[in-house]
């Protein structure tokens, strides 16, 4: 095996300027919020509450513009059968970003919420936020691990160097900083990441676009010249497909953590909305140079460059598309900058859904629904343990590979089909309760496992219109396989399911137990009938008395933090004074007519 030391200089470079810029950000940091009486646990989440709009607007960005972003971006616009029209990632997330920002990031930073689930807790109760846990945990950790899994291979192609080493070291300093600084690390870290993907790209486009081996890639786009239009095409048998794909990335990229712990850590309710504008637009700008390097991936004549042979996607090397290109197409101290800007799209979201899975764990699942009487400095050491634990799954994860890809894609359409439609409920739907809640569960889980799951191997048990099969290569036998395709928009119709499930059940739940017909004693989830049995429930109380859990634990009341709207806001001046009391019962929900 063949060392380049400059490319292990370049990347040892840059691995210690992210591990200085972590180290520095939690020693800046490290007495924030203490003089307003912020808990340090709260602060690890969410920060203090006190990201501006620059940091802000770059650590957001960051979150979407991973390694997965740019690699597959890359991958997508180089695919023949797929090309531009299939990398749906920019407008999607983009898209995505701006939803959230229009009509969920106030809602959210104005009731002064921590992590994503609380609003889930609050009105579903502690065991329907466990439930929901599961499918948020599973998404960040398997996103985790396909991501640093995708840097492994990256640096092999180009450092050559030992797959498990790069990856191991990559999380290791990843969860390292986190440890350390908790959301100031990730986030002043994402500042100096995104800095290094735009340069490294952007320095690697000119070299790559004027290779000798490379044709017009205007010609390229719509002339088939080494293989099909880089453009793309979307078959009319395809378009359900394309369109369901489109709204998994739009909606189904909103309620995540990684999202809503930007959204939780802004200044106020306002600017949260303003960081996911800009967010959204600088995702569409990241994502530029990845197209010219797909496009020029697909107008390279293989056979003149150092790579030779076959083209990579006759190799089945297409998800590698961006490193071949940055090595083989570029000059090797050209090719080293733009492995740093790989290297920092990946770091950039492994860090972030590591701390984003750890909190929900330390506060939904350990705090509310077990320890509600731990100290602070107990939630503390159970983040530490769990971002160290959590790092170390998805870097096992990472290593064995494999099947991780599709059990990301998996996790992520249940992100989609089960949590979206919960959240909608949670926030704008007035009535729905915890029988709806554990309904929509259940409808959404097995219509999105009943289609089945081509990257596991997993056959589906409902055939929605239109399936069809197809002959694929098995990934670890090169061996030809017959998979089943459903071409029916079954994801987003089974997200459609989920929503008007939590409402249909969650009315007809409060109608039977209302009119008698079921009797009060069998409301096991005290849902619909707390009031009958003594156990109100107003806006200061989460759960029943039996297992209580105050509102002032869900969103510590504490001058700057309180359930009011005047104090969400760290900055007085983002909000005019004569609105604020209009704004305040605009965004201050009504749980008072469910208990758990």
């Amino acid at each position: 095996m063949t060392i380049h030391a400059e490319g292990l200089v370049a990347i040892a470079v840059f691995y210690l300027l992210i591990l200085f810029v972590g180290i520095w950000a939690a020693w800046k940091n490290k007495h924030s919020g203490e003089a307003e009486g912020t808990d340090r646990s709260e602060t690890i989440m969410v920060g203090g509450r006190d990201i501006g709009l620059f940091v802000g607007g770059f650590t957001m960005t960051a979150t979407w513009v991973g390694g997965g972003y740019i690699n597959g971006t890359a991958e997508y616009v180089y695919l023949p059968d797929y090309g531009l029209a299939w990398a749906q990632a920019p407008f999607g997330y983009a898209l995505s970003l701006v939803v959230g920002g229009l009509f969920f990031a106030k809602p959210m930073r104005s009731r002064g919420y921590v992590t994503m689930l609380d609003p889930f807790q609050q009105l579903y109760g502690k065991r329907m936020g466990g439930l929901l846990f599961i499918p948020a945990f599973m998404g960040e950790i398997f996103w985790s691990a396909a991501i640093l899994s995708a840097l492994g291979a990256t640096l092999s192609v180009i450092v050559d160097i030992n797959i498990k080493m790069s990856v191991v070291i990559s999380a290791l300093i990843a969860i390292f900083y986190t440890l350390v600084g908790g959301l100031y690390s990730v986030a002043y870290t994402d500042v100096v990441q995104l800095f290094c993907i735009f340069i490294g790209l952007w320095i690697s486009v000119p070299f790559a676009l004027t290779n000798a081996a490379v044709s017009d890639i205007t010609v390229t786009a719509v002339k088939r010249v080494y293989q099909s239009p880089w453009r793309g095409s979307i078959k009319k048998e395809d378009t359900w497909m394309w369109v369901d794909n489109f709204c998994l990335l739009m909606l189904g990229g909103i309620p995540w953590q990684v999202y809503f712990q930007r959204v939780l850590s802004a200044s106020s309710a306002t600017y949260a909305q303003v960081l996911s504008f800009l967010a959204a637009f600088g995702c569409l700008v990241m994502a530029v140079p990845s197209v010219l390097i797909g496009a020029i991936g697909a107008s390279t004549d293989w056979n003149m460059t150092s790579y030779g042979g076959e083209a990579p996607k006759d190799k089945d090397e297409a998800a590698m598309i961006l490193p071949i290109v940055l090595q083989h197409l570029c000059p090797p101290f050209v090719s080293f900058f733009g492995l740093g800007a790989v290297s920092a799209a990946v770091m950039s979201s492994a860090d972030s859904s590591i701390l984003s899975a750890s909190s929900m764990f330390a506060r939904n699942i350990y705090q509310l629904a077990f320890r509600q009487s731990a100290s602070d400095r107990e939630i503390v050491w159970v983040m530490r343990i769990t971002i160290f634990v959590f790092g170390g799954l998805a870097t096992l994860m990472a290593l064995g590979a494999g099947t991780v890809y599709g059990l990301w894609y998996l996790s992520s359409d249940l992100v989609y089909v089960i949590i979206f439609p919960q959240l909608l409920s949670v926030l704008f739907v007035k009535g729905t309760n915890t029988y709806g809640s554990v309904a929509a569960y259940m409808f959404g889980l097995v219509l999105r496992i009943g289609g089945g799951e081509p990257y596991l191997h997993l056959p589906p048990f409902i055939y929605y219109p239109g399936w069809t099969t197809e002959q694929r290569k098995h990934q670890d036998s090169d061996e030809m396989e017959e998979i089943i395709i459903q071409r029916f928009p079954f994801k987003t119709v089974s997200m459609l399911a989920s929503f008007f499930g939590n409402f249909v059940f969650s009315y007809l739940a409060k109608y039977l137990f209302e009119s008698g017909k079921i009797s009060y004693k069998y409301d096991f989830l005290d849902a619909v009938v707390s009031s009958r049995s003594g156990e109100i429930m107003d806006k200061t109380t989460l759960v029943t008395r039996g297992n209580n859990i105050g509102l002032s634990e869900l969103a510590p009341v504490k001058p700057r933090l309180s359930v009011t709207l005047a104090a969400a806001f760290t900055r007085r001046d983002t909000l005019p004074e004569e609105t604020v009391e209009e704004e305040e019962e605009e965004s201050s929900p009504d749980f008072s007519h469910n208990e758990e």
